[in-house]
């Protein structure tokens, strides 16, 4: 079928019943083009809200509509709208008429919209969508992802598509097995030939194959093809080579339809002693965690904006994304299979018990083959994709009801693809909470934090705890029967089981399917030392929106990390924070994995020296890259270097000041009190008395300058296209300052919007759909989105006290991302 873009042109406004709006009732629409997330637009506050949960967004109804034009000559055609994605409970109307439905907030789902089109007029569609009290995190709300028209003949491919395997691979040969779904909604038999063309990344064809189909009115048949492809091109996370391939229905007057899809070429298995291997070589998998939202862009998955997470994700040292908790968008995934990101798809946050007042829990029963049947067609021909999660921390999961469901779940998924690993991120403490007030009084006792230790001390406790309820027996026991269910099983929190399970059940695989952040070094140790360990996924690598402050450090005085007053927004736990900018931890993980040599070096707030808070659970140490303060000469400050290393020696302007071990407290960690002075602040690392890198922090001076640094000069006019701009408060010497903050205005003029304007301060009343922000750190992130002509943007920005700043983004036409492909053979009749 045809695929057309169906993203412009929609007005959203608040849903309103008939009655209001017969009263003049309701506000007026607004223009948007999709992806889009509506639940941005209604704003935060402490009452009204979801609470910390959401970030403090209000929740919403809201309705999108749009017309469009409907050729005469579509009348004997079929026409399908193909949704990747509506939050939540999509109701579709087409000229009035209700089309159809969908439950879960992130399937991909089609509506026939043959029956209620005007054929030669101008149609108009209704999507109603809503989003209250439904998650434990933000989800945002609306059509956050994109829309298409799909438009064939009444003999057509089904709209998934092919279905590719590589059953077999050599270093000479692969086969690519090609299924592909052929509907006649003719009332007469229809006879076509089936051409598969096989293209490589360049665009060569590779490999083809004919066969001849007969589809009786009315029904449907599959059509089997192999392709040999010689000399293979394999997809890895170093390589990820795709190849296209192309399926066409030629009949007695042409061509009748056509389907095209990537795939990559790689074996994937697993067992007890070598782990998971792909292409026969064994894969460690640094992981992450990842919620769908986008940050300053809410829940919109905007293409650009999901391809940017992921390469910067890899460049951080990652191999491997979790998509938590619920299955992932295609702009994503195709992403990762471009950059060479393993996935793991989760199902669902939970099954038929409920975690909030009105999730998915409500619909489960009726809706989870569908939505699993949705996922798998998502997935399949996606390379990057090794695992299917059929869920994250279900409550029942630890009962022989709640197993059956797994079962149930795991054999829906493998009955349509087998070739792919099942798993479930369990979390063996939700199994015992009848344990819970008989450990938690011994955290209490001599075995745990004492009456007056302290948020660290309670902290650290909190995790004894986590872990001897999760090592208990009959945490074994009673996860069982869910765990034989999978082929690797998913632990959250389950350190403490990795060794055990080992002992006993020596045929298990298992996945840290979320962990700590801070305790990585620990995780590392295992996961290298153990071939049944394949990895760890960390919590998170990209700070999210919602779940506020569960990775804040917390002083004296203040209240617990789960549910940070307003008006904090974020978690406050991503390797990367809400714009795409490291912090300190991650520079930690990627020494801990062997990824970087040069040391790097981090500074503790100082205002907080006399109660230092310690690294733990999902927060790191409270600290910064940064030399520059707002203190006096002289003043006593706390500086960690990571490393792997036996020792660091720290300067003060080239002199040494302090010489400490390298993992006296904490593995590739070193720490030393050192007297503050502005200037430059350097750290060695020494293995066996020989310099193995070195780094530095220079203070800056007053802010002088607004730097304005793109991701790109020249960016595609497509709206699914964004440009980045960093900005920055500078010295006359570039230096960021992190302590002149500031309000900054910009305006952009050309064909482009502004779609974004963002910091990572994770608490703020501030709104990302501003013209203006107060930089954090000395740092903000601006997010133009083009229009859809080429031309020239212009953006200038403003800081109180420093002279304007302009610069120009070129727009133009967008080039395919898919090789140029036409038919080596002319289509002929069968």
């Amino acid at each position: 079928m045809i695929r057309e873009t169906f993203n412009d042109g929609w007005r959203v406004a608040p849903r309103t019943s008939i009655f209001e709006q017969l009263g003049g009732g309701g506000a007026e629409a607004v223009g948007v083009t999709l992806p889009h997330d509506a639940m941005l637009a209604g704003g935060r506050s402490a009452e009204g809200s979801d609470g910390s949960h959401t970030g403090y967004h209000r929740p919403g109804a809201w309705q999108y509509e749009k017309d469009f034009d409907v050729p005469a000559d579509w009348a004997g055609k079929r026409v399908t709208l193909e949704f990747e994605g509506v939050y939540r409970d999509a109701m579709v109307f087409i000229n009035g008429a209700y089309a159809g439905q969908w439950a879960n907030g992130y399937a991909t789902f089609h509506i026939a919209a043959d029956p209620y089109l005007r054929y030669g007029q101008t149609n108009a569609i209704r999507v109603e969508a809503q989003a209250r009290q439904d998650s434990r995190w933000y989800s945002g709300g609306g059509i956050h992802r994109p829309v298409h028209l799909l438009i064939g003949g009444l003999l057509h491919i089904t709209p998934t598509g092919p279905r590719v395997t590589t059953p077999q691979i050599d270093d000479e040969l692969a086969t690519a097995a090609v299924a592909t779904e052929v509907a006649n909604e003719d009332t007469t038999t229809r006879t076509v030939e089936v051409l598969l063309e096989v293209h490589d990344g360049a665009g060569t064809l590779v490999a083809a194959d004919r066969a001849p189909l007969t589809v009786l009115a009315g029904e449907r048949a599959v059509v089997r093809q192999r392709a040999y492809i010689r000399d293979p091109a394999l997809w890895s996370v170093e390589e990820p080579n795709l190849y296209t391939a192309t399926v066409r229905l030629i009949d007695a007057d042409g061509q009748a339809d056509e389907a095209r899809t990537t795939f990559g070429i790689r074996s994937l298995s697993v067992d007890p002693l070598r782990g998971l291997r792909i292409n026969g070589t064994t894969v460690k998998l640094r992981g992450a965690c990842v919620h769908h939202d986008n940050g300053p862009l809410g829940a919109a998955a905007i293409g650009r904006a999901e391809e940017r997470r992921v390469r910067l994700l890899k460049d951080a040292g990652f191999n491997a994304i979790r998509s938590a908790h619920n299955p992932i968008s295609t702009a994503m995934l195709e992403a990762c299979d471009r950059l060479g990101m393993l996935v793991m798809d989760e199902t669902f946050d939970m099954w038929a018990q409920s975690k909030t007042h009105d999730d998915y829990s409500r619909r489960f029963p009726q809706w989870w083959e569908r939505d699993v049947d949705a996922l798998v067609a998502k997935d399949f021909n996606h390379p990057s994709v090794i695992f299917y999660s059929i869920g994250n921390e279900i409550l029942e999961a630890g009962t022989p009801h709640g197993a059956r469901w797994g079962r149930l779940l795991a054999e829906r998924v493998r009955a349509q693809d087998p070739t792919r690993l099942l798993t479930n991120a369990l979390n063996g403490m939700l199994t015992v909470l009848d344990k819970m007030p008989e450990l938690a009084a011994q955290a209490q006792t001599g075995d745990g934090a004492s009456a007056g230790g302290g948020f660290n001390d309670a902290q650290g406790s909190m995790l004894d705890v986590m872990a001897g309820l999760t090592a208990l027996p009959e945490v074994g026991e009673r996860l069982a029967e869910s765990a034989a269910v999978l082929d690797v099983v998913g632990l959250n929190y389950g350190d403490s089981r990795y060794l055990i399970d080992r002992q006993a059940f020596p045929h298990r695989v298992v996945v840290g399917s979320e962990t700590f952040p801070t305790l990585i070094d620990r995780y590392w140790k295992l996961v290298t030392e153990h071939g049944h360990i394949i990895g760890d996924f960390t919590w998170t690598g990209w700070d999210y929106l919602g779940e506020s402050g569960i990775g804040r450090p917390v002083y004296p005085g203040e209240g617990p990390s789960f549910g940070a007053p307003y008006p904090w927004l974020t978690a406050s736990t991503g390797d990367l924070d809400i714009t795409g900018r490291r912090r300190p931890v991650s520079y930690y993980r990627e020494i801990v994995f062997g990824l970087r040599g040069t040391p790097y070096l981090a500074v503790q707030r100082p205002e907080h020296r006399e109660h230092p808070f310690k690294a733990n659970a999902w927060a790191w140490s409270d600290s910064v890259a940064s030399w520059t303060w707002d203190i006096p000469p002289g003043t006593p400050v706390v500086v960690e270097a990571y490393a792997d290393a036996d020792e660091i020696e720290f300067l003060l302007d080239g002199e040494a000041a302090a010489r400490v071990p390298v993992g006296r407290d904490k593995a590739f960690l070193a720490t030393a009190e050192l007297p503050y002075q502005p200037g430059v602040l350097a750290a060695v690392a020494y293995r066996d008395g020989t310099e193995t890198g070195h780094c530095r922090l220079t203070t800056a001076a007053a802010p002088s300058h607004l730097r304005l640094i793109p991701d790109r000069e020249q960016v595609n006019a497509d709206p699914q296209d964004l440009a980045y701009l960093d900005i920055a408060l500078t010295d006359e010497h570039g230096t960021v300052n992190p302590i002149g903050d500031r309000t900054i205005t910009l305006t952009v003029d050309g064909p482009a919007t502004l779609q974004a304007l963002a910091t990572a301060r994770p608490s703020t009343e501030e709104s990302f759909l501003g013209s203006s922000c107060t930089t954090y750190e000395g740092q903000a992130l601006a997010v133009i989105r083009p229009t859809g002509s080429e031309g020239t943007v212009t953006v200038t920005a403003h800081a109180d006290g420093l002279k304007p700043t302009m610069m120009t983004i070129g727009l133009h036409q967008p080039l395919s991302t898919i090789p140029d492909i036409t038919p080596v053979h002319e289509p002929t009749a069968p």
